[in-house]
């Protein structure tokens, strides 16, 4: 069967039209769709209030449809969603909302963000917690990747920290096998570690199914792979990893409250770390970027599109004299990082943007990063393959 022409749907995203984009784990390019979406809903609300009783019950709608279509993007109930502004929010509301004493240890890789190494640093600081780096950079080809975290758990051990798809390679790690040996290994006292997961490249690229995987929390975005605008990201937390986290921060839109407006409770479900006023409009264009990609596959068949167009660039960047790929085995995701023998990173991707084409480089490891979506087309990647090769 010939390969969907791509060109009509690819006409939906305006900075296609004059760029070469390799920068999907960066951000997503907005559709039409999604931007008149986000300008429906500000019109109106303009036209209607902006504050007043129909407007209000227009936006706690508007949340509604945005955290239903999520959940069903994660194959979860929609009450497990909290509505936040992005995957640093997410993983700081997990962070700061467990009941830390002294003494408790963290356990984390060293493939994670800077912002979320950042916040564990103030939070070890704060209540004088134990962090413990699992290396796994050096395991990623060939390694027992599990083995290398379970091995730092201790009685003592109450949050582990991991990416599902790491930002800075592309491996995907096996986060089903990580969740299960951490909530089984024995505390102290008998509570589950619990696991905490970037999901910052893993939404809109891999299929998922949280409740299989059984994931506790689960922070991302829609502005990457999603190709939503940024703004807009959520918080899966697990029913059962719920008791477990209080609000960190904490709003109108968290809690119940009684006849003349008293607080009285926490929202039942993961509305209770929503906090207060959001940019409403976005919600409506992540939900039109969604189902843009829904229109056009499924999420496996949107995933396997990016696998085989990342093996194009992998395969061809291996033929490449003086390039290695950091990963050695056919890529799983949609991230390809590489290396050139001669260094000079930054200076290849600053060569690279002057032709129109859009890379990023990555500190750690020190490597290129290029990243492939569905829609992005051979003939890009083939034109990629040559001006690195022209390089010099």
């Amino acid at each position: 069967m010939p390969a969907p022409d791509l060109t009509p749907f690819r006409a939906q995203f305006p900075a296609l039209a004059n760029k070469t984009y390799f920068n999907y784990g960066g951000q997503g390019p907005l559709a039409e769709r999604a931007l008149e979406a986000i300008c429906s809903i500000e019109r109106q609300i303009q036209i209607d209030g902006p504050f007043n009783g129909k407007v209000n019950a227009a936006l706690q709608l508007n949340s509604s449809a945005t955290r239903r279509m999520i959940a069903n993007l994660l194959g979860v109930p929609d009450n497990t969603i909290s509505l936040t502004e992005d995957v640093t929010v997410g993983c700081n509301i997990a962070l700061w909302g467990l009941a830390w004493q002294a003494g408790d240890q963290i356990v984390m890789t060293d493939c994670e963000h800077p912002g979320v190494i950042a916040a564990v640093m103030e939070l070890a600081r704060r209540f004088d917690l134990t962090v413990t780096i699992a290396p796994i950079l050096d395991l990623l080809n060939d390694g027992d990747l599990v083995a290398a975290i379970v091995d730092r758990l201790t009685p003592r051990t109450r949050l582990v920290i991991v990416s599902h798809l790491l930002w800075n390679t592309g491996h995907v790690l096996p986060l089903a096998e990580i969740n299960h040996a951490c909530h089984h290994f024995p505390t102290d006292t008998g509570q589950t570690i619990r696991v905490m997961v970037d999901a910052a490249q893993s939404v809109g690229l891999l299929p998922l199914d949280l409740d299989v995987i059984d994931v506790d929390f689960y922070a991302f975005t829609g502005h990457k792979w999603l190709c939503g605008a940024a703004g807009v990201g959520g918080l899966y937390v697990s029913e059962a990893a719920r008791s477990d986290l209080a609000p960190t921060f904490i709003g109108w839109r968290g809690i119940e409250t009684d006849a003349i407006g008293n607080p009285t409770d926490w929202k039942p479900n993961g509305q209770r770390y929503e906090v207060a006023t959001s940019a409403y409009p976005l919600y409506a264009g992540l939900r039109e970027a969604i189902a843009i990609h829904e229109e056009w596959g499924t999420a496996s068949e949107r995933y396997t599109a990016i696998c085989d167009r990342a093996l194009r660039l992998w395969s061809g960047l291996q033929n490449l004299e003086g390039i290695e790929c950091y990963a050695s085995a056919p890529p799983r995701s949609g991230l390809v990082s590489f290396r050139r023998a001669e260094g000079q990173h930054q200076t290849l991707v600053h060569h690279l943007e002057t032709q129109g084409f859009m890379l990023r480089t990555i500190l750690y490891p020190d490597c290129v990063r290029a990243c492939v979506h569905y829609f992005t087309t051979e003939e890009e990647i083939d034109r990629l393959l040559r001006a690195i090769a022209d390089f010099s």
